[in-house]
């Protein structure tokens, strides 16, 4: 065990059992696995990502680019975990990722043997040849060896959560300058959230030893946050990041409520996304370390030198038993003075400098540790066993080398400030050469910065900023504020020298740990060319692994800027995105998964259906009747065909409620219908009704449906369940932005309204016995395409439509969405007498494909009018929207594919949806390649199978023979090109 004896902020009375790689350990409540791991002396942790090295924890934060495990088992099975970030619980089970067989043995180790050959960019320049080698040999090995962790193989039992929130003050980080900031703007009265992303405030307060105000930097974190506990108006989430800034004021936020637990309690979220909603916001998201690279910097054993302080001093764990440090800065001095003060065997501070402050000299010579300063580590040793951990370091010093004994090799290159927020409303860091780093530019509005995320690493400039910005932001608000009184601490001066790269060190120097980025790779990137950082980044995967490049981007970037001899800062950086770190997408989803991905709406008389025995299914976001099946029925076919004969026989009755409805008034409405649809509506008469099509501005068609004219400014326009919102948006963004200044209202209205479609040769005498007397549904009162207002079941307001879809003389009675199920009750009572049959929607596609009719499966969003056979319904007296485009040769090619009809050669063949069609004796290829089947349905009254499909020169080759080919089904048989209306092709039934 390398655990110290006493100190740090775990619970030693509380001991924790845990697994990892399938073998039992015990840490402490207030552990992370990482220091758990550490403390049990378990170094190597995992496999980098493609040349498959061992790696062990590097950091102690969500920075970590190495310790990513798969945590827990099962269907709670979750890969890329930072062990740095895991809180200890129970029972926690963790295994490494990306090894095989096992860790310590991993046979794709071989690849580090290949790396002359894997350098970056390689996979630009190889598996080019022989070409038919990528689908059978490197796409499978390449997608075999891709990925990290493996994800979990079954549904996730876990819920996840959205919620807002609302403050004056959003604080971000609670480390010392949030603590000062939410103390100032929450004694002032304001509103305030302090989130911290850790499980316990204090920031790096919680990672030294330092005093305030005489006594331990604990007491002053307990102390304040018991003052906060207290205000009403303060509210602290802890395990809570701050992901991304947003417009307006808005920041996205995770709370991992149960991920401290090895099951959520009953009914408990495992996170939530919050949605915080705060006039003004301070960011004291402090900063990270940052290495130097030098050659074998990734061995276990080397990691940051303020983590392994962090592992000492607030888990006391001791990272090894001989510890060495490799910096260029003071503050690196101080952590490892302070691990040598609680206890670690510190045995040299190696520094690039020739000169350091002296009371840091005399520190380190009063405790005995050796200072090598102008050295610089030029490589690192390890035993000969596969996955053996640092061991050694040759020091190069003054012109001497010689080696030392060390198991860990604490690294620190500077703080690099936390800018990430600041950046995602597009603002850049500038560089500030006085400590090496990038610092925020411009910030979104709202947004100010304090403390180390400032570029300010002095204890006394950080709490006095976070107070001073916690003030200000509370005063901006109108809130009366008062300074608040600074507690003394010892002065810290933080001096650097840049030091990036050990040019002359052996062995691979690695920039990105976790994507195997070496400084040799940016080199190449220099050498091809790929010189602006954001090519460098795609070029060399640089800081696109899970970690974003929290250690490794600036570092990059500097060696670039040596390469090119630019500055770092006209060098620049890439561009901040949010999320600030991963956040699970099941967080993102919340409770709309499954069944509840979106809202299922159900049509008026869904009940009424359900219990008549209905099979429901999903159209668009509605569930609709699919068939309704009876006693003695053995399928669905069975069913299907006796709903379609009775409504050709005598009458059926459907909900078509799904229709969008949208309500058109105005002066200019029939303007805008002209300007829309690609025929005309202006002239349409009072009373009647049009079939439309609207076009997309590419010329594709987007919509069809019905439009009737009920008054001289008022029109009810239908559109395709699917379609419905979208057109509604379309219409909306034609009449705001295109044309504003057209003077007409539009409502949706497809909730507000039941639709029950009503088909069949004694449709109209049922009908008649459910409307009111005045109500006149006779062929004069109520001819093809017209449209008339009445009354129901004896006073309920209703819209008649005579319309058909289905082929046979048929009507739509419209009533108030209340209504819906009555009207449906009233038509099954009135046309009893007629064997009224409910059909659904299965019934409703055969009818349509017998008559012709186009839908969802011929509107794919890539078919013109007239491939459709409506090109001739276009008005060549108006414009409207798409008409330019609709007249490109490759639109308007007459050799395009076109709708007809097919029936098989062979009338005992089934046809098939998405067979293609091959003129007969041509071979299976792209080349002859002439269309393919969209609908197909069995008709009943003609005994065999038929289709609709699109067909190149279709209606000039109606009698021919094609070949429908299938290779999925394993069809392949011959069809006859026919006209597209199978049933009644002139139309009489539906004007009878």
């Amino acid at each position: 065990m390398s655990r110290l004896p006493s100190g740090g902020l775990i619970d030693r009375a509380r001991p924790l059992s845990f697994r990892f790689d399938g073998k039992g350990y015990q840490g402490y409540e207030g552990d992370t696995l990482a220091s758990a791991l550490l403390a049990n002396d378990v170094r190597l942790v995992g496999r980098s990502f493609k040349y498959h090295r061992p790696r062990g924890i590097f950091s102690a934060g969500p920075e970590e680019p190495n310790a990513l495990v798969e945590l827990r088992e099962g269907a709670r099975r979750e890969p890329n975990t930072r062990a740095t970030v895991v809180e200890l619980f129970d029972g926690l089970s963790a295994s490494s990722q990306n090894r095989w067989p096992s860790l310590a043995l991993d046979a794709l180790s071989v690849n580090g043997l290949l790396s002359p050959f894997l350098g970056a960019g390689f996979y630009y320049k190889t598996f080019m040849w022989p070409a038919h080698f990528w689908e059978k040999l490197y796409e499978p090995v390449i997608r075999r060896a891709a990925g990290l962790g493996r994800a979990a193989p079954e549904e996730d039992p876990d819920h996840y959560e959205k919620a807002n929130a609302f403050c004056d003050v959003l604080v971000i980080g609670a480390g010392p300058a949030g603590l000062m900031a939410a103390l100032a703007a929450g004694r002032a009265g304001a509103r305030v959230i302090l989130a911290e992303e850790d499980f316990r405030v204090g920031g790096r307060l919680n990672a030294e030893p330092g005093e305030i105000d005489g006594a331990a930097a604990g007491e002053f974190v307990a102390a304040t946050l018991a003052e906060l506990c207290s205000l009403d108006n303060v509210r602290i989430m802890t395990r809570t990041t701050v992901f991304g800034v947003y417009d307006s004021g808005v920041y996205g936020a995770v709370e991992r409520v149960s991920d401290h637990l090895a099951t959520p309690a009953p009914f408990q979220p495992r996170q939530v996304l919050w949605r915080i909603q705060a006039t003004r916001a301070v960011l004291c998201a402090g900063a990270t370390e940052r290495p130097i690279v030098f050659g074998g910097n990734d061995r276990p054993g080397v990691m940051l030198a303020g983590a392994a302080a962090t592992y000492v001093h607030r888990y006391a764990a001791l990272p090894g038993k001989r510890l060495a440090l490799f910096a260029n800065n003071d503050a690196a001095w101080r952590d490892a003075l302070a691990m040598k003060d609680a206890g670690a065997n510190v045995e040299a501070i190696i520094d690039i400098r020739p000169d350091i402050a002296a009371p840091l000299a005399r520190e380190a010579d009063r405790q005995g540790v050796r200072a090598i300063l102008s050295g610089q580590v030029v490589a690192t040793h390890s035993g000969l066993l596969p996955g053996a951990t640092l061991s050694g370091l040759t020091v190069d010093a003054n012109g001497r080398t010689e080696r030392l004994a060390a198991d860990t090799l604490a690294v620190s290159g500077g703080w690099s400030p936390n800018v990430h927020l600041t950046c995602h409303h597009g603002g850049k860091p500038t560089w500030r050469a006085d400590i090496a780093a990038f610092v925020p530019g411009s910030t979104p509005p709202g947004l100010t910065v304090a403390g180390a995320a400032k570029g300010s690493f002095a204890l006394a400039d950080i709490l006095r900023e976070g107070a001073a910005e916690g003030a200000t932001a509370a005063a901006d608000l109108g809130f009366a504020t008062t300074i608040l009184a600074l507690p003394p601490v010892a002065d810290e001066r933080y001096a650097i020298t840049p030091f990036w790269h050990v040019a002359g060190s052996k062995g691979p120097a690695f920039v990105d740990q976790q994507n195997d980025v070496t400084a040799k790779d940016i080199g190449i990137a220099h050498k091809e060319g790929f010189r602006s950082v954001e090519h460098l980044k795609r070029y060399t995967t640089l800081g696109m692994a899970t970690d974003q490049g929290r250690t490794s981007n600036v570092t990059g970037l500097a060696i670039m800027a040596e390469l090119t001899g630019a500055g770092i800062g006209e060098t620049g950086t890439t561009i901040f995105r949010p999320p600030y770190t991963p956040v699970a997408l099941g967080a993102f989803a919340g409770h709309h998964r499954g069944q509840d991905f979106r809202p299922t709406r159900l049509t008026p008389t869904h009940d009424w259906a359900a219990s008549l025995g209905a099979v429901f299914i999903e159209t668009g976001p509605w569930l609709r009747a699919q068939y309704f099946p009876r006693d003695g029925e053995t399928d669905w076919l069975e069913t299907v065909n006796r709903e379609v004969k009775a409504v050709r026989a005598s009458v059926g009755l459907i909900d078509v409620s799904t229709f969008g409805k949208i309500d058109l008034q105005g002066p200019d409405a029939g303007a805008f219908l002209d300007r829309v649809y690609i025929n005309t509506f202006s002239t349409l008469a009072v009373g009647k009704a049009r079939y439309g099509v609207m076009l997309r501005e590419d010329g594709i068609v987007m919509d069809d449906g019905t439009t009737a004219r009920l008054g001289e400014s008022h029109y009810v326009m239908t559109t395709t369940t699917a379609n419905a919102g979208k057109v509604f948006q379309h219409l909306e963004f034609c009449l705001q932005v295109l044309w504003p200044e057209l003077d007409v209202t539009l409502t949706s209205v497809s909730e507000q309204w039941a639709q029950i479609a009503l088909a069949g040769p004694r449709s109209r005498e049922v009908l008649a016995r459910i409307v009111d007397a005045g109500t006149d549904v006779s062929n004069d009162g109520l001819p093809f395409m017209g449209a008339i207002s009445g009354s129901v079941m004896g006073g309920v307001p209703a819209r008649l439509f005579r319309l058909s879809f289905s082929g046979e003389l048929g009507f739509e009675i419209a009533v108030p969405a209340r209504h819906g199920e009555a009207l449906a009750r009233a038509l099954m009572a009135a046309g009893d007498a007629f064997g009224i049959t409910p059909y659904g929607i299965e019934a409703l596609g055969v009818l349509r494909i017998e008559k012709g009719h186009v839908s969802g499966n011929e509107l794919t969003g890539q078919t013109t009018a007239a491939d459709l056979g409506l090109g001739r319904m276009a008005s060549t007296k108006k414009d409207h929207i798409g008409r330019v485009m609709a007249a490109r040769p490759g639109i308007a090619d007459p050799e395009r594919p076109r709708l007809v009809g097919f029936r098989p050669v062979d009338s005992t063949q089934r046809l098939r949806a998405g067979a293609h069609f091959l003129a007969p004796g041509k071979a299976a290829s792209v080349e002859n390649d002439e269309g393919y089947m969209t609908s197909v349905a069995y008709s009943p009254h003609l005994g065999h199978w038929i289709g609709l499909g699109l067909l190149k020169d279709g209606p000039e080759r109606i009698g021919y023979r094609v070949r429908a080919y299938d290779p999925v089904r394993g069809n392949d048989f011959e069809v006859e090109v026919c006209e597209p209306g199978f049933i009644d092709p002139k139309g009489e039934r539906l004007r009878g």
